[in-house]
């Protein structure tokens, strides 16, 4: 493949101009959208219109004039769509942790209702941290003996569960490698065992399609930061399916998830369906921003918008095999490309080093303990000749060795 083929392919891209919806750093290749997306424009404009005047000149009256008080649901609603949920079942708020926590509580309360004897949250080793975490901080806050994490290896995951299982928590993507779950057939084999299924979609929501009412999915989560281009810190979603609301429960009971928050009554009773998840007052300027995010969204196929995901990999790996550097970086995402989410990953020796010396080259990527080097792709934005300039600067990184720079021998804080 060479460059004439690169500049065919953007030639085509049906979201070619989509592009000109953000507001993307000169002279810079970004493929860390995996990791926190560019801002749109809408976003930009956004924000000033709530800063200058919502804020500025309407403010408390903001929250009937403006619709703040119903931003979690509306928002909710926007990215139900690109996760493949009906209307009521999705709503943004909080962090994706504390979501965790209240799907975890939630869909243990569910499933020990049915069987006393359920106390296993069953998770592969190499989940992401964050929500191996939350399963231990409710282990110690409830006892093991209603919730005990259990950790197995991600190719064991399905033939694992078993009548001792309440909940299996996975994620659809794995952060590290890439690799794509089997959603729907891991939903259907631990309800076949009496279990339910909380997703984490942190990796899929804004990259490919989802379908979870069609997968039967209980409970689950993302964030709105990487892929749905929210901002830094933005509000995260929670999913929870309609025939689960009249029995689903969660003990974060904040004032915003009353059935009728301003009475300011002083007993707690919880909103009908998905809105008993919210907690807290809203961040709205977070909300705000991630609303005019999904603008970008509106109209966008998820059916093609995974397809050009796909190509972009497909052409990165082709043409990092072209450069010869194949010997050096070793794929540890899956070769066939439907088992891959919207990223690549590469084990290498000095990964921290090669990330470091490409961002000082404005190729954007990041690493992962313990070495290796992540390269994401956002379908909305990344050209394909985005792909040849990042391959390009790879090639000089390595050739020069500059990734042994003493610079880059000591890792920031933020990796």
């Amino acid at each position: 493949m060479n460059f004439t083929d690169v500049q065919e392919l953007d030639s085509i891209d049906p979201f070619a101009r989509h592009r000109e919806q953000f507001k993307l750093p000169v002279n810079r290749v970004y493929l860390d959208g995996n990791s926190l997306g560019a801002m749109t424009k809408a976003t930009a404009d956004r924000l000033q219109q709530v800063i200058q005047q919502q804020w500025s000149q309407d403010l408390i009256s903001s929250w009937n004039e403006h619709n703040w008080i119903n931003l979690p649901q509306s928002v909710g609603e926007k990215i139900a769509r690109l996760i493949g949920a009906q209307p009521e079942q999705t709503i943004c708020c909080d962090s994706i942790s504390v979501n965790l926590f209240k799907a975890l509580a939630a869909a243990l309360a569910i499933a020990q209702r049915q069987d006393s004897d359920r106390n296993i949250v069953l998770s592969t080793k190499d989940n992401f941290p964050t929500d191996l975490y939350m399963v231990q901080g409710i282990s110690q806050f409830v006892g093991e003996h209603r919730c005990q994490l259990k950790l197995v290896d991600e190719s064991e995951l399905e033939q694992q569960i078993d009548n001792k299982t309440a909940v299996v928590l996975a994620t659809e993507v794995n952060f590290r490698t890439g690799k794509r779950l089997n959603a729907k057939q891991l939903i259907t084999s631990a309800h076949c065992q009496g279990a339910l299924v909380i997703l984490d979609l942190a990796h899929s929501a804004g990259a490919m399609p989802v379908y979870l009412d069609d997968w039967e999915a209980d409970f689950a989560v993302g964030c709105t930061y990487k892929y749905l281009n929210g901002g830094p810190g933005a509000p995260a979603f929670i999913y929870a399916a309609k025939r689960h609301h009249q029995n689903m429960s969660q003990p974060l009971s904040g004032w915003f998830g009353h059935a009728r928050p301003f009475d300011f009554t002083p007993d707690y009773e919880p909103a009908a369906g998905i809105q008993q998840m919210l907690t807290g007052t809203p961040s709205i300027l977070a909300m705000a921003a991630v609303d005019s995010a999904l603008e970008a969204f509106e109209n966008v196929d998820m059916e093609k918008l995974r397809e050009k995901s796909l190509q972009l990999t497909e052409v990165f790996h082709q043409l990092l095999e072209g450069a010869a550097l194949d010997s050096s970086l070793k794929l540890i995402s899956p070769q066939q490309r439907e088992q891959r989410g919207s990223q690549l990953s590469y084990r290498y020796e000095h990964a921290y080093g090669l990330c470091q010396a490409l961002i000082q080259r404005g190729v954007i990527a990041d690493f992962r303990a313990p070495n290796y080097i992540r390269f994401g792709f956002t379908p909305l934005y990344n050209s394909f000749e985005d792909i040849w300039q990042a391959i390009e600067q790879l090639k000089q990184v390595i050739e020069a060795k500059e990734y042994l720079d003493p610079r880059w021998q000591s890792r920031n804080t933020v990796t």
